[in-house]
């Protein structure tokens, strides 16, 4: 085998409008091509990170992500930044919460968390 890097990650949210303006108006992801797929009654837009592709895939009657305790899969989703203390003030101006920083217990890096419309666990890391 020859895995060489992540080609994407996939994650779904319940809003269209704003899961779509999470990513990409506050996140400021750009929108590589977007979908609607009726037999699914879904839309999938692809949006560009890096060298890496984030799918997102907009289904209304998905069930709610549980929380506590934490069920098996994806646990959460991590971007790494120059600057944990200018990406939490940018966050917070554009009205997202975030969890205070704190250091990596194994690298002593700089992170925190905040969550997307649904609740998903996104973390920023030096």
């Amino acid at each position: 085998m020859n895995f060489t890097q992540i080609h994407h990650v996939a994650i779904i949210g319940s809003d269209y409008e704003k899961s779509k303006y999470f990513y990409t108006e506050l996140l400021g992801f750009s929108i590589i091509r977007e979908n609607y797929r009726p037999e699914k009654q879904d839309y999938k837009i692809d949006l560009a990170l890096g060298d890496c592709e984030l799918e997102l895939f907009i289904i209304p009657s998905s069930p709610g992500r549980p929380s506590y305790p934490e069920a098996c899969g994806l646990r959460h989703l991590a971007f790494k930044v120059a600057s944990v203390e200018d990406t939490v003030r940018e966050l917070r101006e554009k009205g997202i919460e975030t969890e205070p920083i704190r250091e990596d217990t194994f690298t002593g890096e700089k992170m925190t968390f905040f969550a997307d419309p649904d609740g998903l666990p996104l973390e920023i890391h030096e």
